[in-house]
Order: C-alpha cells, then structure tokens, then sequence
C-alpha cells in the first residue's frame, strides 16, 4: 500500500473509532490525512470503500497471525492455548481497527458485508475445527463445537471493549490468564460446558 493510500487509512481508523463511521464525514478524513478531499478519490472511491478495507484488512491479518503462532504446534491442546492467546493477543494490539470491525459492520452495503462475513466465517472455522479434533480424540468435552466456538470468540473479542494499555496487566498476561480460562473449561475434566452455551445469546 502507497504511504498516501496509509495515511488516508489510519487517519480513517482513528476517526471511526473516536467518532464512529456514520459520524465521520470524508472531509475530516481529509483534514486529519493533510490532503485535500478530492484526492481521497485517488485511492478510495467511497468512504465504504474505505471502511470494507480496514475490516477485511483486520479480518485477513488476524488470521495470518492465528495461523503463524500454530505452526508446529501439534497437540490439541496447546493448538487451542496457541489460537486463544493469540486471538486475546491481537485484540489488545490492534484495539482500534478490531472495534471498527465490532461495531460498524451496518455501514457495509449487501455484497462487502456478505464478503466480509465470508471471511469471519473461515475465520471462525479455525476454532471450530479445533474444537471438534479435540472431543474427537477425547481432550475435550463433547457438546455443540460451533455454539461453544462462538463463545470463545465473544468471550475473547470483548476485551477490545475494556483493554487499557497502560493499566495494570499488559495484553500478554490478559493473554495468558484467558488461555487458561477457556482451555480449562474445555478439557474433557473440567467441568459441563453448559455455560458457554448459554452465554451466547442467538445462533446465527
């Protein structure tokens, strides 16, 4: 990406996550890029446009991240701590862009939030597969791998909402103290896993 086309798109992810997207006029992302509005068009053609880039720029980093820190790991159970801490990880690090993502997905016309979905989909299917290798070969217990994968990953999403990066732990140890809460719970030892169930609100 050319450094206008970067510049325009950071300026872009600071004012959506201060101000929201419907709230951000094209000329503040001009005023906040130093550039003049009409040359936003050389690079974006809507302010969707620019929106769809930073979800599916997020979306297609995070798992490139996910899928690096499991390479070579080979046993269910730390694949599983390896994919949470890095999911806990990535949401602490990239806090503003996985916000956007969060809540501002109603600003995406049918065929962008179809893509964009598509991608979210893959994404959670990581998990998903994760989940299911492990009640298979007996490290995990058994219950709805889809419903409980989507409650890892709120349970997990949500520190975006709360993370301080000057408070008292670091996205490290948030990292590592959510690793052990999910794998816990789903080891085939622990105990039922009714409450993951019932903290999701609706199967999509």
């Amino acid at each position: 990406m050319n450094s206008t086309k970067e510049t325009i798109k950071k300026a872009a992810i600071n004012l959506f996550y201060k101000k929201s997207y419907f709230a951000t006029a094209m000329s503040n992302i001009a005023l906040d890029s130093s550039i003049r509005k009409a040359s936003i068009y050389h690079h974006y053609a809507s302010k969707e446009d620019i929106l769809y880039d930073i979800l599916m720029t997020t979306m297609k980093e995070l798992t490139i991240y996910i899928e690096t820190c499991l390479e070579g790991v080979e046993n269910i159970e730390n694949r599983m701590r390896a994919a949470v801490r890095a999911h806990v990880k990535f949401h602490c690090d990239r806090q503003k862009e996985v916000l956007i993502s969060d809540s501002e997905l109603r600003g995406l016309t049918a065929n962008n939030y179809k893509s964009f979905v598509a991608q979210r989909d893959a994404y959670e299917k990581i998990f998903q597969d994760m989940i299911i290798q492990g009640m298979d070969q007996g490290y995990f217990a058994a219950g709805d791998a889809k419903v409980i994968s989507y409650a890892i990953l709120t349970m997990c999403t949500a520190v975006a909402h709360w993370f301080n990066p000057k408070g008292r732990l670091s996205g490290n140890q948030i990292s590592n103290i959510y690793e052990e809460l999910v794998v816990t719970r789903l080891l085939r030892e622990s105990l039922p896993l009714h409450s993951f169930e019932n903290s999701v609100l609706e199967e999509e």
